[in-house]
């Protein structure tokens, strides 16, 4: 059941992964983490809620709705840190 907002899932006393682990982890550094928390919203019954407030209100970062938000723009995936290589180096 998908509900609308999170006062609704209070009311049916709902879990809601943001408020029941660490929310930390919702604004993780590491690509693993990212998709760790990205996880844990699949079973979110506000998760389509949670994704259009944050896609309304231009979330600088984190993961919100199960989505991947930098600079206010839903991104697929983390990158890690660093610049890539401009050219392939043999192993």
């Amino acid at each position: 059941m998908q509900l609308t907002s999170l006062d609704d899932a209070d009311a049916l006393g709902a879990t809601i992964p943001c408020r029941a682990f660490d929310p930390e982890v919702f604004f993780a550094e590491t690509p693993e983490d990212v998709e760790y928390a990205k996880s844990l919203c699949g079973t979110c019954p506000v998760k389509e809620a949670c994704l259009a407030g944050a896609l309304d209100r231009r979330e600088p970062w984190g993961v919100w709705g199960g989505e991947l938000f930098v600079q206010g723009v839903v991104v697929a995936r983390k990158r890690p840190r660093g610049r890539p290589r401009k050219t392939e180096v043999m192993a």
